[in-house]
């Protein structure tokens, strides 16, 4: 098996290491860097098996794209790297803005197919962490210059048109007029020039390519309305002289960068929340030399059998043992719980788990793809690449929707030319900004991204974006029982105590736990934990002796009583306690004295597979929800409908195969219903495949060989309610986002036609609306653990929650 490089991943030149300095871009000759076959593993990993060549593997890489703002940006870049000889697949997301590349490096190497992405307009980079953090706090910093500068302008170019508009006629000479327009044409190139960059970059690179992207339409609009401004400065007596429209351009320039800003911000908090979990890996970490010294290095420079020294606060970078100390650990990622779990010398720990309380030293024992955070991380990079059905029809009808706005700004020019060319001009401004569908391509993935990452925050982690589609319809949830309703080992249901022989149940309990505690027998296991959970010891005057076992009976052990006399205790099966089996059926144990030649019962125990204890809470809620709910299993029928009825499940069916499960699964969906499984992965693989939308528990599970859409990676069976009523909410809230989206340009295009809509207004009703689709979105990043499908006062949901 093929396994990462043990030295430096990046050559000199290429980029910095992780941790060491800020991280370059991969341009021009860098690219060629990698194309070596150790730095693959960097920024991907082979599909599949690896082979012991990489050449002779097909990789999957993830790149972070630099340049593209839009849902027609993505399909360029897909389709770019879809024409390259060698990719098999390419996924583009306008949402994180990185794609997933998967190629065959006997076809193509990673420079061809990043190359194909430069030649489109952008840039393609290794979705390395520290890379990808330095990008986004660059890209941070240069939208906010951008900002600043034309906040500024804006509020100097309206203070020189400000007297035009309170002055009355005869009040300004044409020589002050037109030094105030001079003026506002200066304070207006910084604007154009520096702040208005990136929207004519993007629309050169439009025209260069033959296509059509959002920017298109803006930047047309920002160059008319300098352009006939300008004209109206140099030549104040021609058709476009009586009026300027710097202010317009200004505050429309200033609203598009404030909401693209803003947008950036939530983007990185929302929908970046996937990020976030996916980077919980330290840049660098203190290696043991052979000398004993440690020295900092690269995260990536690890290698199984390196000792290495993790301190308070940081994360652990890859799966192994701790050798020296003890400490305890953060496991939220895996287990969805963020109480602290012990760690003494000889403990194992996990790759993204946090240290909470002292040094330690960890031999490691699994690195990088190998992890169980690495699979975490695949499984997640795959998941927020993927377009779910109304994203793709976004997707669609984004470029003839440009198409039909330019076609629409040309048709306002034309109808309203014979009247006045300079208004003319500028309704077109209005209507090629009001228009762009920046919210439509956001409505959708924004939301679905919000929601998985809230999701893997609380323990969940989507395998398919599809699903939560999917599961905001589903009617019907099927689970199996043992290791999905059910803990592995038995419970204590009742304790029945001989008439007269006690003073209370714990009494019988406590002595029959003086025998049991010897065994480790599920049986006698669920008794003692039981006695010990409610305080209950050997009752006075019971001397108990040495206990032996009887395998596939029970126990057995010498007693002194507290009347006098000795006896011998049974504790068992009733043939094992010489008692007479009672009539019930079910799980029992059976505690009996035997004394001179006489057998006396002291106390019945019934037992049962230890249900969840947040089952029937769970349940109880899918029910409140509308959603029916049945158990199958390959149990006994009896069993099953026991643990049915104790988690309140409607239907239950035992003694079921995995086709009879795929089969009654096919049942329910022939009539008409949307159907759900809840199973522990092992055993339900064609029934969890089978399914609209599946769940498996993660820790049963290989997440690479799971056929479940989602994976709850701890134990709580609520998690899988708290999913069903967040997908519905998710649903809810893309619907509002597309009805808002619809909505704003049904009203705002026939104002900005009419001639009632001014270019700065149409700025502000452009930027305003991308952002209204992002804080609705962003309510679904609040993690209330308590019901999720509660409302929230949002300054977004307040306004379209009644759509």
């Amino acid at each position: 098996m093929s396994h990462p490089p043990s030295g430096p991943f990046a050559p000199a030149g290429a980029f910095s290491l992780p941790g060491a300095g800020a991280a370059a871009p991969v341009s021009g000759d860098g690219l060629a860097l990698l194309d070596e076959p150790q730095e693959w593993w960097a920024f991907g990993r082979p599909v599949g098996t690896p082979a012991p060549a990489p050449e002779d593997s097909v990789w999957e890489s993830h790149v972070v794209l630099d340049g593209m703002h839009c849902a027609a940006c993505a399909l360029t870049i897909e389709e770019a790297l879809r024409r390259v000889p060698g990719v098999r697949e390419a996924n583009v997301s306008a949402a994180t803005r990185r794609a997933r590349v998967v190629w065959e490096p006997r076809a193509v190497r990673p420079s061809g197919w990043m190359r194909a992405v430069e030649r489109a307009g952008y840039r393609a980079l290794p979705a390395m962490d520290a890379l990808s953090r330095e990008r986004r706090r660059n890209e941070h910093r240069r939208a906010l210059w951008r900002w600043l500068v034309a906040g500024f302008c804006m509020m100097q170019v309206m203070m020189y048109a400000w007297p035009s508009y309170r002055a009355m006629p005869g009040d300004l000479t044409l020589e002050m007029e037109q030094l105030l327009r001079w003026a506002s044409w200066v304070i207006s190139l910084p604007v154009v020039l520096f702040s208005c960059g990136p929207f004519f970059t993007s629309a050169l690179r439009d025209i260069r390519q033959r296509r059509v992207s959002m920017d298109l339409p803006v930047a047309a609009g920002m160059l008319i309305a300098f352009g006939v401004s300008m004209a109206g400065t140099f030549d104040p007596t021609g058709p476009f002289g009586h009026e300027v429209y710097y202010d317009s351009l200004t505050m429309f320039v200033f609203f598009l960068l404030t909401g693209r800003w803003l947008e950036l911000r939530l983007r990185d908090h929302t929908a970046g929340a996937l990020e976030a979990v996916m980077n919980r890996l330290p840049d660098s970490v203190e290696r043991r030399g052979a000398d004993g010294s440690f020295e900092r290095v690269a995260t990536r420079r690890l290698r199984v059998g390196d000792v290495v020294r993790v301190l308070p606060g940081e994360a652990f970078p890859a799966d192994g043992c701790i050798l020296e100390g003890s400490t305890q650990a953060d496991e939220a990622l895996l287990t969805g719980e963020s109480t602290p779990v012990d760690k003494p010398a000889g403990a194992a720990v996990t790759a993204g788990s946090y240290n909470l309380r002292s040094a330690v030293l960890v031999r490691v024992e699994a690195v990088g793809a190998q992890t169980r955070f690495g699979e975490i991380v695949a499984l997640m990079e795959s998941a927020s690449l993927q377009k779910p059905r109304l994203a793709q029809l976004a997707d669609r009808i984004a470029r003839p929707f440009l198409v039909a706005v330019l076609l629409a700004a040309g048709l306002a020019i034309v109808l309203w030319w014979p009247t006045d060319p300079g208004r003319a001009l500028m309704v077109a401004v209005s209507v090629l900004i009001v228009t762009c569908p920046c919210a439509l391509s956001l409505a959708t993935p924004v939301a679905m991204l919000t929601s998985a990452g809230t999701l893997a925050r609380r323990g969940v982690l989507v395998r398919n974006l599809q699903a939560l589609e999917t599961l905001a319809s589903v009617d019907t949830v099927v689970f199996d029982k043992t290791g999905t309703l059910t803990r592995d080992g038995l419970a204590v249901l009742e304790v029945v105590a001989a008439p007269g022989a006690w003073g209370a149940p714990s009494e019988a309990l406590g002595l029959a736990a003086a025998l049991a505690r010897h065994s480790l027998h599920p049986v006698s296991r669920a008794l003692a934990a039981q006695a010990q959970e409610e305080g209950a010891t050997t009752p006075a005057g019971w001397e108990v002796g040495e206990v032996q076992e009887l395998s596939g009976a029970g126990m057995l052990a010498p007693v002194r009583l507290p009347e006098g006399g000795a006896g011998t205790l049974r504790l068992g099966s009733a043939a094992h306690a010489r008692i007479e089996p009672a009539a019930e059926g079910g799980q029992r144990a059976v505690l009996s004295l035997e004394c001179e030649g006489e057998v006396r019962e002291l106390a019945r125990f019934s037992l049962a597979e230890e249900l969840r204890p947040e089952a029937a809470a769970a349940i109880r809620a899918l029910h409140e929800a509308g959603i029916r709910t049945e158990l199958l299993s390959g149990d006994r029928s009896a069993a099953a409908r026991q643990v049915a009825a104790r988690a309140g499940i409607d239907t239950a069916r035992g003694d079921c195969t995995p086709q009879d499960k795929l089969a009654h699964l096919q049942t329910l969906q022939e009539q008409g219903r949307r159907v759900a499984m809840v199973g522990d992965g092992l055993n339900d693989g064609p029934v969890l495949a089978g399914a609209h939308v599946s769940f498996a528990f993660g820790r049963a599970v290989p997440l690479a060989q799971s056929k479940s859409d989602l994976v709850v990676m701890g134990d709580n069976l609520g998690l899988v309610t708290q999913t069903v009523l967040l997908a519905r909410r998710t649903l809810r809230i893309v619907r509002q986002n597309l009805w808002w989206a619809a909505g704003y340009n049904a009203l705002g295009v026939p104002l900005a036609f009419a001639g009632y809509m001014p270019a700065w207004a149409a700025g502000l009703g452009m930027a305003v609306s991308s952002l209204l689709v992002v804080l609705n979105a962003a309510r679904l990043a609040r993690d209330d653990a308590e019901p999720v499908d509660a409302a929230a006062p949002a300054v977004a949901g307040a306004a379209l929650e009644a759509a």
